[in-house]
């Protein structure tokens, strides 16, 4: 197993004192206990310390002189006077660079009211006297910090039962996987899946791993450092992925006929909350780049009006970054939410990693949203459906909080997952800079081949960004990687095909002329360059381009007469979307639909329960059913061969409120 390296940086411009600290440091590293390798190393200027943290993700802290406040230069011939940087000054610069790392300031004893004043409200981790030099304590304190970090105190905990074998008389059934090992009929599910993940697979009677429901140890630990790591008031672990995490926040924030202004292109979940929760939606319309077929943010004058004009919201929801990787410019937008009252959502299921990198900030959180929810195990290292809630909301109402979060949580969670969470936090604390920093040079190179092949060629920002939202400061996040593959030759249900069966590649999804790759920390230089080899391959066959078939754009959004929820919860009538004559059933207009519709992809929900449907949003839905390209469409009922609506009855509306328009 590889062992880990820790390096701090030491930062003092007196090259004598810098020797003598490291040299004393390193000794102390080597004589003591030095499970996570730390190691010290020296520079004699701020400059250098911040080309060292952007260059060596190996940097796990830095111990700063506060000398810094009066920095010299070092001339050709003479040290003469030359303030470079203040200490206060470097701190700002480090933390907003790369806020995981732990700054530790060496002062002198007379000074040290003024310094720690200077300092009070910047992320410092301690002081440490320069005159003592007392290296062992330093060193002491220096590596119990980074053990700290290093912790995952759910993961150990869950480690240290298992390896305690105790006898299971307790939930679940198949009893720490002995109902598998020795059946003639299903031992090969036990062997292929792993002995450890039977053991570690428990019951909520095993007090010592504590509670998800109500946590008070291991748990509430690990959530107490993941807050810190993500830069969160409080965070909770969701193992019933970021769907879960959305619905107990719009709970606890809207109560039945609360407004909410939300992106018509959030995720389903958030659609499936506007039901559960009762609230009033006011649907925003997302840009579309016509040219293929991906849909955008919200534009932000879009929003900006809908702030102004319903200012009576409750909340704002909005997912930043999109599939596709394009990123609000979030600050100006959630400050005219809260200049109105009203508490900003982030759904942030796709860019869970941003805080550890400079590149992809600023987070929801750092932006002064109130809520943001990830999916871990998207793009970080956790299981499947392990996800996080962020709370950054000075108003956060943690009772009812719970009393949502417990209505939606299973009683019997995974721990699994729970424990995956606890370690994807810590990899991405400590080497998530590395690995990030990685994973944009990747990025970078596939985006070179990938257009070196003359026929598939790699859509930059300019290219995605729909045109009423060029003005709005998006950016992209480069880890979203979409393909134009319309020189190829192949449809592409048929160039997907040929990758999966003839190259083993499997793509994250794909329009009728795009796909996406979604490069990760797990992504390799390995798994790059076969890629490259497969997209090449295909292109020097010289296949002619084919006529490919462009779905539909999404009708713009109606006019919403009921509640989602009233009309969600109505009886209905099934009706038609073709008469006898297999034509579009004008019967259709007018009337309001009981479910959301939803055609995948793009995942828009094309109606919503309460929506009144139009010619326009039937003669949609029949070219997805018909389309040559197969679509989903979630949501459509079939009567036999005869796809049908589910639509509120006549005796239905009158029992129902009616919204303001």
């Amino acid at each position: 197993m590889k062992k880990p390296v820790s390096r701090i940086l030491l930062i003092n411009d007196e090259k004598l004192i810098l020797k003598e600290f490291t040299k004393g440091l390193n000794a102390a590293a080597k004589s003591m206990e030095n499970p996570l390798g730390i190691v010290f190393s020296g520079v004699t200027t701020a400059q250098e310390a911040l080309q060292s943290i952007e260059q060596d993700g190996d940097i796990q802290g830095l111990v700063v002189d506060d000398r810094l406040y009066t920095l010299k230069h070092q001339g050709k011939h003479a040290r003469d006077l030359d303030l470079q940087m203040t200490a206060l000054e470097l701190v700002q610069k480090i933390t907003h660079f790369r806020p995981e790392l732990n700054i530790y300031i060496l002062i002198a004893q007379e000074q040290e009211d003024e310094v720690v004043d200077a300092l009070f409200s910047e992320t410092v981790d301690g002081y440490f006297y320069r005159e003592e030099r007392d290296y062992r304590g330093m060193y002491r304190i220096l590596n119990a910090q980074l053990q700290e970090k290093a912790r995952t105190p759910f993961y150990d905990q869950l480690k240290h039962y298992v390896l305690m074998a105790k006898d299971a008389w307790h939930t679940p059934g198949h009893s720490s996987g002995d109902s598998l090992r020795d059946s003639p009929w299903v031992s090969d599910f036990y062997e292929f899946i792993g002995e450890h993940i039977f053991r570690a697979d428990l019951s909520v009677s095993v007090p010592m791993l504590d509670s998800l429901m109500e946590p008070a140890g291991v748990i509430a630990e690990a959530q107490k450092i993941a807050a810190k790591a993500f830069g969160a008031r409080r965070t909770f672990f969701a193992t019933n992925g970021t769907s879960t995490a959305n619905k107990v926040i719009f709970q606890t924030l809207l109560a039945p006929g609360n407004k909410l202004l939300l992106d018509r292109n959030c995720h389903k979940s958030v659609h499936h909350g506007v039901v559960l929760s009762g609230a009033h939606p006011v649907y925003l319309d997302s840009s579309v780049n016509k040219k293929f077929n991906i849909y955008g943010p919200v534009a932000k004058q879009t929003l900006f009006k809908a702030i102004e004009e319903h200012s009576d919201a409750q909340a704002l929801i909005l997912t930043n970054c999109t599939y596709d990787g394009l990123r609000y410019d979030l600050p100006p937008i959630i400050e005219a939410a809260h200049a109105k009252g009203i508490k900003v959502i982030i759904d942030e299921a796709w860019y869970g990693f941003a805080r550890f990198h400079p590149a992809f900030r600023p987070t929801a959180l750092e932006a002064g949203a109130d809520y943001a929810t990830q999916s871990t195990h998207k793009v970080l290292s956790a299981f499947s459906q392990s996800s996080m809630i962020h709370v950054n909301d000075p108003d956060f109402n943690e009772h009812l909080f719970r009393e949502n979060f417990n209505m939606h949580t299973s009683t019997s969670p995974q721990y699994s997952m729970i424990a995956s969470l606890d370690v994807a936090r810590k990899q991405a604390m400590l080497e998530g800079y590395k690995l990030l920093s990685r994973t944009l040079e990747l990025a970078q190179e596939i985006r070179a081949q990938i257009n070196s092949t003359g026929v598939f060629q790699v859509l930059e920002l300019p290219d995605l960004l729909p045109d009423e939202i060029k003005l709005d400061d998006i950016q992209l996040d480069p880890t979203k990687v979409t393909v134009d593959i319309s020189r190829c030759g192949f449809t592409v249900e048929e160039l997907i095909r040929e990758l999966f069966e003839r190259f083993n590649i499997q793509v994250e999804k794909s329009t009728f002329n795009t796909l996406t790759l979604l490069l990760t920390i797990g992504t390799t230089r390995s798994k790059v360059s076969r890629l490259y080899d497969a997209l090449m391959r295909i292109s020097r066959e010289n296949r002619a381009p084919q006529r490919l078939y462009q779905t539909a754009e999404i009708p713009r959004f109606t006019e919403l007469k009921y509640l989602p929820r009233d009309a969600f919860y109505c009886g209905g009538e099934l009706m038609p979307l073709l008469d006898e004559q297999d034509k579009v059933n004008s019967s259709l207009n007018g009337r309001v639909c009981a479910d959301q519709i939803t055609p995948y992809p793009p995942g828009i929900p094309v109606l919503v329960p309460g929506q009144v449907i139009t010619q326009a949003i039937t003669q949609y839905l029949i070219s997805m059913l018909r389309s040559q390209k197969h679509i989903e469409v979630h949501g459509i009922v079939f009567d036999g061969y005869l796809p049908c609506l589910r639509l509120l009855t006549n005796a239905e509306e009158e029992t129902l409120k009616q919204l303001d328009r």
